[in-house]
């Protein structure tokens, strides 16, 4: 079984993350979306919040599977059976990162390989923090988001309009 892990801390899930884990669950049997506990970020959504969103979200695609993690990423792949990470690089300064990190990772765990996609054209400028940062301001990002992640926005953040 084909096991890859889609690793982020999804505050909020954009369109652009559905997208990558749609067209992710097409090439894996099991596909892990994994929440990092990081609350040194201040996270708007809680992982247990940010988990519910993205079950909801991906509740039409059966072989999603969401998870949460803390420590190292390696070692919660080597927990669920999984030696594929999947990550979403939007420009030239998300793939220098992200090389770091899938040749630290490979130093780490030799089995481990990093597969690389690009979000559809529409989302290549959506980031969580520009969608909160926009929305905040009173901009409109019904586009950039699920609806049930909009409503979550509307529910948690003032809108400042100036």
């Amino acid at each position: 079984m084909r096991t890859a892990i889609y690793p982020g801390s999804f505050d909020p899930l954009t369109n652009g993350h559905l997208d990558i884990i749609r067209r992710g669950t097409r090439l894996f049997d099991r596909f892990l979306v994994a929440v990092l506990e990081n609350e040194g970020k201040a996270p708007l959504f809680t992982v247990s919040e940010r988990k519910e969103l993205i079950a909801r979200c991906t509740s039409d695609m059966p072989n999603v599977e969401v998870h949460s993690f803390s420590g190292l990423l390696v070692d919660f792949m080597r927990r669920v059976d999984a030696n594929v990470v999947v990550r979403g690089i939007r420009a030239v300064s998300d793939y220098e990162y992200e090389l770091q990190m899938a040749l630290m990772n490979r130093e780490l765990h030799p089995q481990i390989e990093t597969i690389f996609m690009l979000p559809a054209v529409e989302y290549t400028y959506v980031s969580s923090r520009l969608v909160k940062e926009v929305f905040r301001l009173g901009g409109d990002v019904a586009r950039l988001v699920p609806p049930t992640v909009l409503e979550s926005l509307k529910a948690r953040l003032p809108v400042t309009v100036g």
